[in-house]
């Protein structure tokens, strides 16, 4: 029955990450349209109406650890599911490119903060033996998300001249169920302890998850590390020096990777490797299968084999289906040949990066500066995710899509030297351990 709660609580909140994916994709289906209906320029559909969503995203993981810190992560997840309802709705409605923007913009807090609040929880909540998958649950809604924004927008793109804001408006749906699944979760135990001081709730909560006795070693723990810490301490300080890097370099080449700026356009790649716009889309539903069915192996694996080990096999991965991506275009290859090159793209995604980025950031810091690191991270993310994108279709059309390729391929090989000579295997152990480990105290 305990563990029951813990796996309800944890898929509750991994549903911001089903919100964060279809926000995320379901752009993509309305891209061109857009660009058309509003006459908007390469340079400005990219880095305007295109990564709206994403500058937003950039706000809310820099600023992000701030409500989950002062208001509690349960009230910042409800808030989150509050702004992808009035994203929604808004972009449905919205009568031109900078009223979208501004909504699109609005969505993009959402998924900022909900990369900070929703790992943060969950890995606050979960034992040291189930962290990773529980964790990973985010990430699963994440890419199951995806796949439901593709195979929304395939079957929404031929209803009308107004398609995309069917594709757009029906996120308002999953985002009004999940804000009120929300209200039904507690509060974080290591929340209450450290943040509101309150040492009999946080055990009552914890008795909810674990036994007695294990409730009481867990508070003792959080009192020890609670007795180590320095008034005003920061991520900044030189003793999280290692946690900090790893926490931005796993970001970095999550996004070095290509990966966002190929889910954003997904139908206009394939349609330049030659398929007709039904295939392009329906090549995209392809993508989201794979995506979530790799997640699943990536999510049965993590506690078993360690985060570091799917790394490896990302690592290999990614720079095997992007050096193919990279050939196809060169020589011109036409047909499926690329769509299956991104199946082993994002399979490569899906068990590595994919499965381990949310996980292993959440996992980095102390209780105190959880939510800070975690935001340190995702802001790296984020911005990396903003940037990259907003000048795709400009890098497309002014060095090709050959050199895109390529780089982000050469970049996956450092990704691979990173995971061997500095990534730490994290799996099996309590956060109070690993923050003990990670930090220099001398």
């Amino acid at each position: 029955m305990k563990n029951k709660k813990i796996l309800y609580w944890s898929i509750v909140v991994a549903l911001a990450g089903f919100l964060f994916g279809f926000d995320t994709v379901v752009i993509s289906g309305a891209d061109k349209q857009l660009q058309q209906l509003w006459g908007s320029s390469d340079l400005y559909h990219g880095l305007v109406v295109m990564s709206s969503a994403l500058w937003g995203t950039v706000i809310g993981a820099i600023f992000g650890s701030y409500p989950t810190n002062i208001l509690g992560r349960k009230k910042t997840l409800i808030i989150i599911g509050l702004l992808f309802f009035i994203s929604a709705i808004g972009t449905a409605f919205a009568t031109d490119s900078i009223i979208f923007s501004i909504f699109r913009f609005l969505g993009g807090i959402g998924i900022g903060a909900s990369t900070i609040a929703a790992p943060t929880y969950v890995s606050e909540i979960a034992p040291a033996k189930d962290r990773g998958k529980l964790v990973a649950l985010y990430q699963f809604n994440i890419v199951f998300g995806i796949l439901i924004a593709f195979t929304s927008n395939f079957y929404l793109q031929d209803i009308g001249e107004n398609s995309w804001r069917w594709m757009l408006g029906i996120q308002a749906i999953p985002a009004f169920v999940y804000t009120l699944l929300v209200f039904g979760i507690p509060e974080s135990p290591r929340w209450i302890f450290e943040y509101k001081k309150d040492r009999a709730q946080a055990i009552s909560i914890l008795k909810q998850i674990n036994s007695d006795a294990q409730a009481e070693e867990e508070i003792a723990a959080m009192e020890m590390e609670t007795a180590q810490e320095v008034k005003n301490e920061s991520i900044f300080m030189k003793k999280y020096r290692k946690p900090l890097l790893l926490a931005f370099f796993i970001a970095f080449f999550n996004q070095l990777s290509g990966i966002n700026a190929f889910l954003y356009y997904a139908p206009r790649i394939f349609e330049l490797a030659g398929l007709e716009k039904s295939a392009s889309f329906l090549s995209s539903i392809g993508i989201g299968i794979i995506n979530l069915l790799f997640t699943m192996v990536g999510i049965s694996l993590i506690d078993k084999y360690g985060r570091k080990t799917l790394m490896y096999l990302g690592s290999f991965g990614y720079i095997i289906s992007l050096g193919l991506v990279t050939t196809a275009f060169y020589f011109e290859w036409k047909g499926m040949a690329v769509p299956l090159f991104f199946f082993l793209f994002i399979a490569s995604h899906a068990i590595g990066q994919g499965a381990v980025i949310w996980v292993f950031i959440s996992e980095l810091f102390p209780n105190k500066l959880r939510a800070a690191g975690t935001s340190f991270g995702t802001s790296v993310h984020w911005v990396l995710a903003a940037l990259i994108p907003s000048f795709i279709p400009f890098l497309f059309k002014e060095i090709g899509t050959t050199t895109v390729f390529a780089i982000f391929c050469i970049m996956m090989v450092f990704q691979l030297l990173w995971v061997f000579f500095k990534m730490p295997e994290t799996k099996g152990r309590t956060l109070e351990e690993l923050s003990e480990s990670l930090s220099n105290n001398n």
